[in-house]
């Protein structure tokens, strides 16, 4: 079982390509090519804000080569990529077929595009199919992701689109097509409240399940925090993964555990995200 992880969050304390050696380093057998910084979201205005990163300039495709190629330089590869959200957002969309474009260019064989989470499964199955013939022509699959929404009065998550197995699979099976797969949310899945749990879902998912975000969380909130750090049962969401035959890496996506971190030793905390990611690869290849 190969690993790896996200990107952003050591990137946004020394770049990218940085990140990615540093990822290399600490034993991660990929990275995942996250793509936020092609245009930021201010939530509070609900509209998307340009941004002068490069993956918003007309060189967008050199310098995802320019990430691939050190990757490559280090013994690493990129499994994966997110694409930018909320899918809500027109402005966002209009950025799609450009992260799937870098995803091509950067090696990666899957991009994660979430769904539009007030949308029904037939509206994000339009924008799912909208996109499927450029994906194909780039040899990239787009995988949907499982989301929620958070209701301030009850104070926990609520359901959103692909939240459970249900729904997850309404949006597959209306699209059709090998093309759209499914990464599955760890965390999300967890979440009390708006998730089936994630054993449920891997079972449920079966052979759509190409892809994962695996973080932990006290099973309220969205913490995106180190596994084994939290309350999250791995050991039971590994054999499920092992019964289903699942085929993908273990990807990472516990961004917000680097933010205790600085510049300087960002290093060991992805070093223990690596450690983390070996053990759950561990006790997957011991099921």
């Amino acid at each position: 079982m190969k690993t790896s992880t996200e990107i952003i969050s050591a990137a946004d304390l020394i770049g990218e390509q940085k990140a990615i050696e540093y990822i290399a380093r600490a034993g991660f057998d990929a990275w995942d090519f996250s793509m936020f910084s092609m245009c930021d979201y201010d939530w509070d205005k609900k509209t998307a804000i340009l941004t002068n990163h490069p993956l918003s300039s007309p060189n967008y495709l050199a310098f995802a080569r320019k990430l691939k190629q050190t990757g490559l330089d280090n013994g690493i590869v990129c499994n994966q990529s997110h694409a930018p959200f909320p899918s809500c957002s027109a402005k966002v969309r209009s950025y799609f077929k450009r992260a799937i474009e870098c995803t091509a260019e950067a090696g990666g064989s899957i991009c994660v595009i979430h769904p539009d989470n007030g949308k029904s499964a037939q509206e994000n199955a339009e924008m799912y199919l909208e996109l499927l013939p450029f994906a194909k022509e780039c040899g990239v699959r787009i995988a949907a992701e499982n989301m929620w929404d958070w209701d301030k009065e009850k104070n926990c998550s609520v359901f959103a689109a692909c939240a459970t197995s249900e729904s997850f699979l309404e949006h597959l099976n209306l699209v059709h097509d090998d093309y759209l797969v499914a990464c599955l949310d760890i965390g999300h899945a967890e979440m009390r409240g708006s998730g089936s749990g994630a054993v449920q879902m891997i079972h449920r998912l079966g052979s759509h399940l190409a892809a994962l975000h695996i973080h932990d969380n006290d099973r309220l909130h969205d913490s995106h925090q180190i596994p084994f750090s939290m309350d999250i049962d791995f050991s039971s969401v590994v054999k499920a993964l092992k019964e289903t035959g699942y085929q993908g890496y273990f990807t990472l996506e516990a961004d917000q555990y680097l933010s205790q971190y600085t510049a300087d030793t960002v290093f060991s905390g992805i070093k223990k995200l690596s450690e983390s990611a070996r053990k759950l690869a561990e006790m997957f290849e011991a099921e």
